[in-house]
């Protein structure tokens, strides 16, 4: 009786992501692309924009539930939905990766669709999981609000 659909609890992951910090996000995402670009010689622009995109999508969704006591009532009970469901909050981030990358590597690093969707996948299943066990060990914030 208590599931939800799928689609609630992206409504939840959302909810929680609201007031995320969005500026430290696209600052981190943004120094990284750049530094990645210039360690790699500039020779590959694909990796560096697929690793600032996944530290963004990082940054916001760790950050969005560090504090769970801050923000209006429902994003709160979304935060705390999140550090009780880490896996099911993870999934909406990995997504996004997913989503963001796809067309950097169908498009700049001329992978072919299924070549590019794999190498999308695959960043979101690593943001899916790094997100997923930082999630899981901060839930100690959420119960001790409650």
């Amino acid at each position: 009786m208590n599931e939800i659909s799928r689609r609630d609890e992206m409504s939840l992951s959302g909810a929680a992501l609201r007031g995320a910090p969005w500026k430290a996000a696209a600052v981190g995402g943004a120094a990284v692309t750049a530094v990645g670009w210039v360690v790699s010689g500039f020779d590959d622009l694909t990796w560096a924009l697929s690793l600032g995109i996944s530290l963004f999508a990082l940054v916001a969704a760790i950050g969005s539930v560090a504090k769970p006591d801050v923000g209006d009532r429902a994003t709160r009970q979304a935060r705390q939905w999140a550090l009780r469901h880490p896996w099911r909050f993870s999934l909406l981030p990995a997504g996004i990766v997913a989503l963001l990358s796809y067309p950097v590597q169908l498009v700049i690093d001329g992978e072919g669709m299924f070549g590019a969707a794999f190498d999308a996948i695959w960043h979101g299943a690593l943001v899916y999981l790094i997100t997923g066990v930082l999630t899981f060990v901060m839930q100690g914030r959420g119960r001790e609000k409650s």
